[in-house]
C-alpha cells in the first residue's frame, strides 16, 4: 500500500528531527556538559508530551507497577543511550554518531534472543545480523592505526544503540500489551527520565556553563522538536500506516551525515559510506518478512 502524501509528509519531518538530534548533540556541547544537555532535552519533551496528552483529555498512568516499569524503560530507552551519546560525540563525529545508532535493531535482535523475548532466529536474521556487523567492523576499521573512531567515543556509541535494543525488547515485554496509549507511554517515560537525570545532575552535570546562543538553540530544538513533537509525528505516522512507520530506521544515519557533512565540516570518508549501506541492508534482512521484527502499532520507538 502506498504510503500517503500526509504521511510522506511527516515521515520526512521524522526523519530530519531524529536524524539531526546528533547534530544539535554536536552544537549543544559547546556550552553544555552531556549530563545538562540530557536534562535539558528530556524535560522539554516531557514537557511538551505531557502538555499535549491532557489537551487531549488523556491522563498519565496512575498504577505504581506501571511507573516502575517506565523508570526501568527510561533508563535504557533514555538516561543511558542518550548519556553516552552525548559523551561520545566529545569524541566523534555528528555523522559516526548516527551511523552507528543504526546498529540499533541488530542489537534488539541479539537482546531478544539472549533474554529468552524470541526463542530462535532464521537463517536469514542470522545473516542480516553478521552483515551489519560487518558494516560496524568496517566504520571502525580497527586495522587502520590511530583510528578515532575505534575509541571510547565510538564504543560509547554502541553502547548507546545496546541500551536501545534492551529497552526496546523490555518495553515489548512489560508495556506494550497494557493498553496505555502510546502518546502516555512517551510521555511518562520521557517523565520518568528527566526526574532520574535530575538525580545524577548534583553528582556529573555541575561543570561551568558557557552560554552560546548556538549551543542554547539547539539544545531549545534537541528538546521540544526532537525528543517531543518528533514523538507526535511518530504517533501519528504509527496510527495511520502502521509497521511501514518503521522506514525512518533507514533515514536517520543518512540525514545524521548528510547535515554533519553540511553544517559541521564532518569529514565524511568512503569507509563510513560503505559502512553505513552495509549496516542498513544488514537491518534490512533481519526485518525482512518478519512482523515480529518491525514496530508494533501500541510500542513507540525511542530515539
Amino acid at each position: 500500500m502506498a504510503i500517503g502524501r500526509g504521511s510522506l509528509t511527516r515521515l520526512a519531518l521524522l526523519a530530519l528531527l531524529w536524524g539531526s538530534s546528533f547534530l544539535w548533540i554536536a552544537i549543544a556541547l559547546r556550552s553544555f556538559s552531556p549530563v545538562q544537555i540530557v536534562l535539558a532535552r528530556l524535560t522539554l519533551g516531557a514537557i511538551v508530551l505531557v502538555i499535549i496528552v491532557y489537551a487531549r483529555g488523556l491522563r498519565l498512568p496512575t498504577s505504581g507497577r506501571i511507573w516502575l516499569h517506565l523508570t526501568i524503560a527510561a533508563v535504557f530507552a533514555n538516561a543511558i543511550p542518550y548519556t553516552l551519546f552525548a559523551i561520545a560525540e566529545q569524541h566523534v563525529s555528528s555523522s559516526v554518531a548516527g551511523v552507528l545508532n543504526a546498529t540499533t535493531p541488530l542489537w534488539t535482535l541479539v537482546v531478544a534472543f539472549a533474554t529468552g523475548h524470541e526463542r530462535s532466529i532464521s537463517a536469514a536474521r542470522t545473516a542480516g545480523f553478521i552483515v551489519g556487523l560487518a558494516g560496524t567492523l568496517l566504520i571502525f576499521s580497527p586495522w587502520q592505526s590511530g583510528s578515532q573512531i575505534a575509541s571510547a567515543g565510538g564504543l560509547a556509541c554502541l553502547g548507546a544503540a545496546a541500551s536501545y535494543g534492551i529497552s526496546y525488547v523490555y518495553m515489548d515485554r512489560y508495556l506494550a500489551r497494557r493498553g496505555i496509549p502510546p502518546l502516555v507511554l512517551s510521555a511518562a517515560q520521557l517523565t520518568a527520565a528527566a526526574v532520574l537525570l535530575a538525580l545524577v545532575l548534583p553528582f556529573a552535570g555541575l561543570q561551568a556553563v558557557h552560554l552560546r546562543w548556538d549551543a542554547i538553540t539547539a539544545l531549545t530544538v534537541l528538546g521540544i522538536l526532537g525528543t517531543g513533537i518528533a514523538y507526535i509525528l511518530n504517533y501519528r505516522l504509527i496510527t495511520d500506516e502502521g509497521t511501514t512507520a518503521s522506514i525512518v530506521t533507514y533515514l536517520l544515519p543518512i540525514v545524521a551525515v548528510i547535515l554533519g557533512a553540511a553544517i559541521l565540516s564532518d569529514k565524511i570518508t568512503a569507509q563510513i559510506i560503505g559502512g553505513m549501506l552495509i549496516v542498513l541492508a544488514g537491518v534490512a534482512i533481519t526485518r525482512r518478512d518478519h512482523p515480529a521484527s518491525k514496530p508494533r502499532n501500541d510500542l513507540p520507538p525511542v530515539w
